[in-house]
């Protein structure tokens, strides 16, 4: 595929980026206590998240093995507009499983799932969006794909380095600290940071 390959390598090093977002769904600070009150709602998030964390992982892996230079334009953006859509809906089913979870027992708990929520609706939304944006290149003209992906990927880094400020602030302190204490949150955890190298 000749021509792309800048673009490809950009693609590539953008979705790695990517996988830097739901190292924070992973709950991986440590801890030596863990709150009574927040151990079940930790539970609850970890073992729903971790599925969608592995459905990120696996669509970013997908993307990339196809964003190659021998690759057809059309394989690319197949691979695109099928990844994009699986992480579109990994975030929506995370911030699903948060909102069923309820608010942490924390101070200002309410808020911080509100925020949380909406960041990765917001996440949902732009991965769809992404999706789309793929789905109307044009594979027939070479130079005209290259230039169309070339937008996809410069978004895509754009996502890769939106703030996850709420979901931050949602785990920090006791609540990242039971989450910690989750085997499930502790695989995801390691997952996640396989796929960033």
């Amino acid at each position: 595929m000749e021509g792309t390959n800048p673009v490809n390598k950009k693609l590539a090093a953008a979705l790695s980026g990517g996988a830097v977002l739901v190292l924070a769904l992973s709950g991986c600070s440590s801890s030596d206590d863990n709150s009574d009150k927040l151990g079940p709602w930790a539970k609850q998030v970890c073992d729903a998240v971790q599925p969608q964390v592995r459905k990120i992982a696996a669509a970013n892996a997908e993307i990339q093995k196809e964003t190659t230079d021998e690759s057809a334009p059309e394989d690319v953006q197949k691979a695109d507009s099928k990844g994009f859509q699986d992480i579109s809906d990994a975030y929506k089913a995370m911030a699903t499983a948060i909102e069923k979870a309820g608010p942490p027992d924390v101070e200002n708990g309410k808020t911080k799932l509100t925020n949380a929520v909406k960041e990765l609706n917001a996440l949902s939304a732009s991965y769809a969006d992404l999706g789309k944006q793929s789905d109307a290149l044009d594979t027939k003209d070479q130079a005209k794909f290259a230039e169309g992906l070339d937008g996809v990927a410069e978004q895509l880094g754009k996502l890769s380095q939106t703030g996850t400020d709420a979901l931050k602030e949602l785990e920090a302190g006791d609540v990242g600290k039971a989450m910690a204490e989750q085997a499930s949150c502790k695989s995801t955890s390691a997952s996640a940071s396989a796929t960033q190298g």
